[in-house]
């Protein structure tokens, strides 16, 4: 594993995951999960090959829309999350499933378990954003046994995702020292040199999902605008500059009606890009 890393200032990153956690506690990130995102949990089962029996941590989970399938398959699943305000959803959601797992709060970057615990370790649009790649890339390696699998679902630079984030970027607060863009994850090439010789067989596909739940390209600005973290964060910057959000809303708009590819009146569809990546540890 990579041991070159700058040494951390805890106090700082202890102040940069408090921000992380309220970003992505704000808006409704369930929502987002529910009704965007539903297909990616189980299409991430599939490609861990999660069985019945084998010991599963979803890192990021969010509400679990991965854990709760693994954990459905019969595994026994943790979902780990640095925002354990979506736990409490995550659970109604378990319930609703008959599915049983734990949910325990832990940051990617240094994840509160030991080494080669579990069978998969895996990770459905989450760790990607934690900022320091290579820390999460060695956590997620730590962590998986030996022969063990590490799944990932990444979206992707050029994918709608990553040009959402690209639009927002001028807008948005500034990174954090050595932080790394989330989309990066998506390129097969930065996986490859994260994960290096710590894996073997490591395989990427690239796929799509389609976001179809509003009407217009301005009712799913709006949408982003209320529900998903990463937007709040980049309108609430600028909350004290009329003139940048009306920039804001104006940047994303155009972009939100670039992707549009419906072609009925009062509907929109967005193909969204996302990277399947799978390894074994070595």
């Amino acid at each position: 594993m990579n041991t070159s890393l700058s040494p951390v200032d805890m106090d700082a990153d202890r102040a940069l995951k408090a921000r992380h956690r309220a970003l992505w506690a704000s808006g409704d990130y369930p929502a987002v999960s529910d009704e965007l995102i539903p297909a990616l949990g189980p299409r991430l089962i599939r490609a861990a090959g999660v069985r019945a029996g084998q010991r599963v941590l979803d890192v990021a989970a969010g509400t679990g829309n991965a854990a709760i399938p693994a954990a459905v398959a019969g595994a026994h699943v943790v979902a780990s999350d640095l925002t354990p305000e979506l736990f409490e959803p995550g659970r109604l959601h378990a319930d609703r499933a008959g599915a049983s797992l734990d949910w325990v709060e832990g940051d990617a970057e240094a994840l509160p378990f030991d080494d080669n615990s579990f069978d998969v370790v895996m990770s459905c649009v989450g760790a990607m954003f934690a900022p320091r790649h290579q820390c999460t890339a060695d956590e997620l390696i730590r962590v998986v046994r030996p022969g063990g699998t590490v799944a990932m679902i990444n979206w992707t630079p050029a994918g709608f995702i990553g040009r959402l984030f690209a639009t927002m970027k001028p807008y948005a607060p500034p990174p954090p020292p050595g932080a790394g863009a989330p989309p990066l994850w998506g390129d097969p090439d930065h996986v490859r040199e994260l994960f290096g010789d710590n894996v073997i067989d490591l395989d990427t596909q690239r796929e799509t999902v389609r976001f179809d739940v509003s009407a217009s390209p301005l009712e799913f600005r709006e949408y982003w605008k209320r529900n998903y973290g990463p937007t709040i964060a980049a309108y609430r910057f600028n909350a004290d500059n009329p003139a940048r959000v009306a920039e804001l809303d104006r940047d994303v708009l155009a972009l939100l009606e670039e992707w549009n590819t419906a072609t009925e009146p009062g509907t929109t569809a967005y193909d969204a890009e996302y990277l399947v990546v799978t390894a074994v540890k070595r």
